[in-house]
């Protein structure tokens, strides 16, 4: 079992950067892949980014790439986003996800991942 907590969110204006943490308790981090999620109101839930379980392979959907940056320290059991250059259609509640494994496929299904934490908002204005 592994417990996600996020935490970072909050308003930024538009231009503005925020960086969402997410701690991972439970279980060690290195065994499993972890992945950003978020979910605009009236909207699905789409893949933001996602990173192995080793941290080397990373990726982004085409909307965040090149402004978001996914990162993780498996000492800490800690993933980060780091977001810059925020947009208005930015604004979502993000949400963690863990995966367990170590493949990389398919790290940008959300159906993939086991345990999700309860989300933090990002609200972004222009």
């Amino acid at each position: 079992q592994v417990q996600l907590v996020e935490s970072g969110g909050g308003p930024v204006q538009a231009g503005g950067s925020l960086r969402l943490s997410c701690v991972a308790s439970g279980r060690t981090a290195s065994s499993y892949a972890m992945g950003w999620f978020r979910q605009a109101p009236g909207k699905e839930r789409e893949f933001v980014a996602a990173t192995s379980c080793s941290g080397v392979n990373i990726y982004y959907s085409d909307s965040v790439k090149g402004r978001f940056t996914i990162s993780r320290d498996n000492a800490k059991n800690t993933q980060y986003l780091q977001m810059n250059t925020l947009k208005s259609e930015d604004t979502a509640v993000y949400y963690c996800a863990a995966k367990v494994g170590c493949g990389i496929s398919r790290l940008n299904a959300g159906s993939g991942y086991a345990y999700w934490g309860q989300g933090t908002q990002v609200t972004v204005s222009s």
